[in-house]
């Protein structure tokens, strides 16, 4: 007998209404983000009316711009010493990925709050909550005049697709294998991979860098350089980055190591996305005195720790 009805397990409907709840949270909290500012920011020459609102093109536009950007800004003598450290990190952190993943992995099969909450988080930093967050912004700012919502929607639109498409070249040229797919300890490397290939068994090639911890970084930058006087941002923005990168190494989605060059490019691009005039003097200046990426040892363990400074 065929039914004209789908009715959806028990399970099924619980993960809905999570996404649901989750969604109506990110709604009340940024939508009404502009009106809470105005009580929070100071009178400065950064206040709305003192901002042009973008046009509508200019968060495609920008795009080449800002790769050739982050190349004057990140391939010159003074990053050696940041890209050592990266390099050093992702060499330690694949060292003990096998241990780190199988670890993880069996948290999050044994412990049910763990699971649900590790398939959450990696549902809502797929993408969709980056571009919904501009949405909001975007449609705030249309309703109350808001030039500032606008530039937000606009930059973290720009700052995501940017990121993304550098990760994508990345990912099409390192070919590395997710954990859940390996075939080797720490997972299989195929430089430059045969495309056709890699389209057929995307997950077999995508795994470095980290795509979501890219974006996700890079909208946390956005809107803590759009509102810099709610501090907040900065650190709630982090550890639900952070929450984000443990799980999906716990669903075996990424390695740890996949995540070192993903924070760097992440934080670039949204910087260079939300200062269009020039950033350089902030990258890892003043701002980059408040952000530590260090190596932590625990039960036998290696791992790396994201430190966010409030002074």
């Amino acid at each position: 007998m065929i039914s004209l009805f789908y009715a959806p397990k028990r399970e099924q409907l619980f993960g809905i209404d999570l996404k649901l709840i989750f969604s109506f949270l990110f709604i009340l909290m940024f939508a009404g983000f502009s009106q809470c500012q105005r009580k929070e920011l100071k009178e400065t020459t950064m206040n709305k009316d003192s901002i042009a609102a973008p046009s509508w093109y200019e968060m495609f536009t920008n795009i080449p711009g800002d790769c050739v950007e982050f190349y004057k800004t990140n391939f010159i003598v003074d990053k050696i010493p940041l890209y050592a450290g990266v390099s050093l990190l992702t060499a330690g952190l694949i060292a003990t990925d096998e241990n780190t993943w199988q670890a993880s992995n069996k948290i999050y099969k044994q412990t049910p709050f763990v699971k649900r909450w590790s398939d959450i988080f990696v549902q809502i930093g797929d993408g969709r909550t980056q571009f919904g967050l501009a949405g909001i912004y975007a449609i705030y700012g249309f309703i109350a005049s808001d030039n500032r919502a606008l530039r937000t929607a606009s930059q973290i639109t720009e700052a995501v697709l940017a990121s993304g498409a550098v990760v994508q070249v990345l990912k099409h040229i390192t070919g590395r294998q997710s954990p859940f797919v390996s075939t080797m300890p720490r997972g299989r490397w195929d430089f430059f991979p045969n495309q056709i290939n890699y389209h057929k068994h995307v997950p077999s090639y995508d795994a470095f860098p980290s795509g979501h911890v890219t974006t996700a970084l890079a909208t946390v930058v956005v809107i803590a350089e759009n509102y810099p006087d709610i501090k907040w941002i900065s650190p709630v923005g982090y550890t639900l980055t952070g929450l984000l990168a443990i799980s999906m190494v716990n669903t075996g989605i990424h390695w740890y190591s996949d995540y070192p060059l993903a924070v760097v490019l992440g934080y670039s691009f949204g910087m260079i996305a939300a200062h269009p005039g020039g950033f350089s003097h902030l990258l890892l200046g003043e701002a980059g005195k408040h952000i530590q990426i260090s190596p932590t040892y625990s039960n036998n363990t290696f791992g790396f720790g994201i430190y966010y400074s409030l002074n």
